[in-house]
């Protein structure tokens, strides 16, 4: 576990620095809810042992995620290219936690084939869930 010395925000970014003076960032480009996030909510956030959250926003990142190499996974494209879907929602959903869920989809960690065919699962249940809301009807 890697001791957060210091943790600051730029216009798009937020960095940290460790206590033996590693510094990392993550852009908020590539986290949707921190991208169109105003300044005081990105300001927001809370910090444990783990990471950084914005509960508000519904986001988490790990401290281990500023260090890991970052990969074009699966998962960070799908992610990516469907912001309307809540990573951390998915991992509630799956009852994992969400900073090994925010590892999944930065590529840090890579799940075992049967954890992503439940992850896989887990989404398309959430769809058929949304694909069933029942039109609205005014009740007169």
């Amino acid at each position: 576990m890697r001791t957060i010395e210091k943790i600051w925000l730029t216009e798009s970014e937020i960095w940290i620095r460790t206590a033996d003076g590693n510094e990392a960032c993550e852009r908020f480009a590539d986290y949707p809810r921190l991208r169109d996030a105003s300044l005081e909510q990105r300001e927001a956030y809370t910090v444990d042992a783990f990471g950084i959250s914005w509960p508000e926003l519904d986001e988490d990142l790990s401290f281990d995620g500023f260090f890991a190499q970052k990969s074009d996974s699966y998962l960070y494209r799908l992610f990516m290219s469907h912001p309307e879907l809540n990573a951390s929602a998915v991992a509630r959903k799956l009852g994992i936690s969400q900073s090994l869920f925010a590892q999944y989809v930065s590529g840090a960690k890579k799940p075992s084939a049967k954890r992503m065919n439940e992850i896989i699962s887990s989404m398309r249940e959430i769809g058929r869930e949304l694909a069933n809301i029942p039109e609205y009807s005014p009740v007169a």
